[in-house]
């Protein structure tokens, strides 16, 4: 289901730093890049994300980010601008364990948020970074990469989706 904006009219408050926190704990704990307030049980429009660098990559050569130094937070966040070029990429999830499949996505995307400080920030990122803020910004939107996989991902994920459906029944 689609996650509501968390009012910000009086700020970003310790509560909000402190679910930032126990999330970016519990992302980097599972190993992952995102995780969206949602997958935590929390119905609002907010996700962490640490993209680290690639130590061997190259930097992109528009100059745009692709990685972040540090775990970021962000509330609010809405994609403003996708770039006209699709590239399919292998993507999993933190909620679907062992399920992985190919993804078609804007290469590059602008985002507007707000930051943990309670700044409204406007952000462009290309790569892998490009590509978390979207797969977190779906999850508020109450979409999971099933829904976005390419069909040939669909039919090799068949068996494990539904195994995963009917353990989610008992």
């Amino acid at each position: 289901m689609k996650a509501s904006p968390v009012p910000t009219e009086d700020g970003i408050d310790s509560s909000h730093r402190a679910i930032a926190e126990r999330m970016v704990k519990l992302m980097e704990g599972a190993s992952g890049i995102g995780l969206a307030a949602p997958q935590v049980g929390l119905p609002i429009r907010m996700f962490v994300a640490h993209v680290p660098a690639d130590p061997e990559g190259e930097p992109d050569p528009s100059g745009l980010p692709n990685s972040t130094e540090s775990a970021q937070a962000y509330f609010n966040p809405v994609i403003t601008e996708f770039s006209k070029d699709l590239e399919p990429y292998e993507e999993g999830c933190l909620s679907l364990p062992g399920i992985n499949g190919e993804v078609t996505r804007p290469s590059t995307v602008t985002m507007k948020a707000i930051d943990i400080d309670g700044n409204e920030i406007e952000l462009k990122a290309t790569g892998l970074l490009a590509r978390c803020w979207q797969h977190e910004i779906d999850h508020l939107d109450g979409v999971l990469i099933i829904d976005k996989m390419s069909q040939m991902s669909r039919l090799k994920n068949r068996a494990r989706i539904k195994s995963m459906e009917k353990a989610a029944k008992r």
